[in-house]
């Protein structure tokens, strides 16, 4: 088999195990989400139920077919990016490890269990914000991020962050970069571009909220329960979160901030990968003599681990970072005007051992889901799927000229 062929089965596998492990029909949650829209006037969140209701019945199997599709086009993209940028450089095993790591990461997990979440479609804006900021098309990305907002605000925190670290590359691409950069006339006019209408969205939905009318609760909650497809609950649940104002959920929440960020269990079970995939990007693009990028890129990262501050799904919250660091090594990636070929990069015995664990965290480690659903694939079974992962990557360290 070649070598192009055993990476691309290698991923695959990989991402297929993954999805296997919790992909389910769209919840109760996310189902409502979908259901609603602007019929009782403005409400955030409610763009993309509106849309959604302009060419679809607004059921059950609607809802499914929507979610597995929006899910089914990610998975696309973000296997086509792995597989295209693992090729510009074959021989670069770091780069290959890093996208292994992504595929078998609590990202990939809790996307599959949480299908039909917006937080989907808002990657998807954002792959979508990249390719038009290489593009130089700076007010259309500045568009698509307003649009996105008002599918969902989270975009403010996944979106926005990387979308900066893009353009940041864009401009230097062929220079070192410093913090000093970022006030050049051309640089911070692109930037002004690029984020003044999404803030002020941003800004204006969160004072919406602030002073959101309580009866838009009852009306929701109405809505939702006349449906028949939602519980008391959950409609309860869902009717609080968008009526209830971000101070709310912030007094309610701050105090579990630093616990849930540097002493919980997704401290080590997420942290110890995250913090792989950093080295393997650190390692892979030389940052070393570009320190100042790396931190922009970590900061990028970082960012949505705010949301702890005011959301409880902890888990959930912690897979965020996978899939910006996935965009950074795409945006670096894509950037490269040279590539040593030739060059094989090997790891010493202290990164094999810090692969191994973090391989072993993502793959045989279970996640905490939601509605108390559990992992598929009992731990014999993992560890016999295992098997053909070290396989390959033992085929894979060997020189190219031995396999191929």
């Amino acid at each position: 088999m070649s070598r192009k062929l055993l990476l691309v089965f290698l991923y695959l596998y990989a991402l297929i195990f993954s999805v296997l492990k919790t992909v389910r029909f769209p919840n109760e949650w996310a189902e409502s989400h979908w259901l609603l829209d602007y019929r009782f006037g403005f409400i955030k969140r409610g763009l993309a139920g509106e849309i959604f209701g302009w060419f679809f019945w607004k059921n059950e199997w609607s809802i499914a077919v929507l979610s597995a599709g929006i899910l089914l086009f990610l998975y696309v993209l973000i296997f086509r990016i792995a597989v295209k940028e693992t090729f510009r450089n074959e021989n670069s095993f770091p780069r290959i490890l890093f996208f292994l790591i992504f595929f078998l990461s609590q990202y990939v997990v809790f996307s599959a269990h949480l299908i039909g979440y917006f937080d989907h479609l808002v990657f998807l804006l954002t792959i979508m914000v990249i390719t038009l900021i290489n593009r130089k098309k700076i007010f259309a990305a500045s568009l698509v991020a307003v649009f996105s907002i008002f599918i969902h605000e989270i975009s403010f925190f996944l979106m926005l962050p990387i979308s900066f670290f893009a353009l940041i590359v864009s401009e230097c691409q062929n220079k070192k970069f410093s913090f000093g950069d970022i006030f050049s006339k051309s640089i911070l006019s692109k930037l002004a571009l690029l984020f003044v209408l999404p803030v002020i969205t941003t800004i204006s939905i969160s004072f919406f909220q602030e002073i959101n009318d309580e009866n838009y609760f009852s009306i929701i909650f109405n809505y939702l329960k006349q449906t028949s497809m939602i519980s008391d609950e959950v409609a309860g649940s869902v009717s609080s979160a968008y009526t209830k104002s971000f101070t709310y959920y912030f007094e309610g929440q701050k105090g579990h901030f630093i616990q849930r960020l540097f002493i919980s269990k997704c401290t080590i079970y997420y942290g110890i990968p995250i913090a792989f995939c950093l080295w393997m990007i650190f390692r892979e693009f030389n940052f070393k003599k570009n320190i100042q990028l790396f931190i922009v890129l970590t900061t990028a990262a970082f960012v949505p681990l705010l949301l702890h501050a005011i959301a409880y799904d902890t888990y959930r919250i912690w897979s965020f970072p996978f899939m910006i660091l996935f965009l950074g090594f795409w945006i670096l990636s894509s950037k490269e005007t040279t590539v040593k070929r030739e060059e094989v990069k090997r790891l010493s015995i202290v990164e094999i051992i810090f692969f191994i664990f973090s391989f072993l965290l993502v793959f045989l480690i279970p996640n905490e889901l939601f509605d108390g659903e559990t992992e598929r694939f009992s731990l014999p079974v993992r560890l016999i799927l295992m098997l053909p992962v070290f396989l390959i990557i033992y085929f894979l360290e060997k020189p190219q000229s031995k396999i191929d």
